[in-house]
């Protein structure tokens, strides 16, 4: 479970980022349409990193089965966290969902450690959660 990613994944992945920077600068250019969208956008890629964990359960090797059901569960709380973080007002909702990026990560680097998350994966993941958790932080102070 350590082999290299593919380009196309550190491609999308940076390209990935790019609405994270434009709705942060524009944020902090005072247009009132960015926060909230920068909020929409960092709950639907929160969202997508549970799916993430659906998919390695998925496919997991018989010796893997002891961790499917926290598997499976880490994969929908991320979506229901970034769900709650859309109800909440904008700030702390931007807030949460930086948080939520990074707490995610860190859930994350303990799977690596186990061998259940690939470590190649967790490279990429570590600098995009970075750059994403930045972008909504400054969101949420400026909001």
């Amino acid at each position: 479970m350590n082999r290299p990613l593919p380009p196309s994944a550190l491609l999308l992945g940076a390209a990935g980022l790019i609405p994270f920077l434009g709705l942060a600068a524009a944020s902090a250019l005072s247009f009132g349409w960015a926060p909230p969208a920068l909020a929409a956008y960092g709950a639907a890629i929160l969202a997508f990193l549970g799916a993430v964990h659906w998919g390695l359960a998925l496919r997991a090797p018989e010796s893997e089965a002891g961790a499917e059901l926290p598997r499976l569960a880490f994969g929908v709380l991320p979506s229901l966290v970034a769900w709650v973080a859309l109800l909440l007002p904008l700030r702390p909702g931007l807030a949460l969902l930086a948080a939520a990026l990074l707490l995610t990560a860190a859930v994350e680097a303990r799977g690596a450690a186990r061998g259940l998350v690939p470590a190649s994966y967790m490279k990429l993941r570590w600098a995009l959660s970075a750059g994403a958790a930045a972008s909504l932080a400054l969101g949420a102070l400026v909001a």
